[in-house]
């Protein structure tokens, strides 16, 4: 699978999630995964060696993962307890398990949410 297969692949996950918006900032460069004005993404545009998506877990589960997985890093520029950064140029990581921690990200930020914002997604 090519890189843009995989960066269409995220932004296609993160947008069949209710409430969610994918869209390109030209700031970070650098596409931004929004719900409700808080991001539970970012997942950089280049098609070289270390382009990476950045998602939200538990902290036990973070570190589980990055003793598991070699493409799965402390998250860059972000809480290192909260937030990983996957290579997504490597097929260590399948679409499947891509598309579980996409979900898990946009779950652990909805549940952060004012319930009457979480009423409405």
């Amino acid at each position: 699978m090519s890189i843009q297969d995989k960066i269409d692949f995220c932004i296609a996950e993160g947008e069949k999630l209710t409430g969610a918006r994918v869209y390109y900032r030209e700031d970070w460069e650098c596409y931004y995964f929004d719900v409700a004005g808080k991001f539970f993404g970012l997942l950089s545009n280049h098609s070289e060696k270390g382009s990476f998506i950045t998602l939200k877990n538990l902290p036990g589960r973070n570190e589980v993962l990055r003793s598991t997985y070699k493409s799965i890093v402390p998250g860059y520029y972000t809480n290192k307890a909260h937030w990983n950064s996957i290579d997504v140029t490597t097929d260590e990581v399948s679409q499947d398990m891509l598309a579980a921690l996409i979900e898990t990200s946009y779950q652990l930020v909805v549940a952060k949410l004012p319930k009457k914002i979480r009423d409405t997604i």
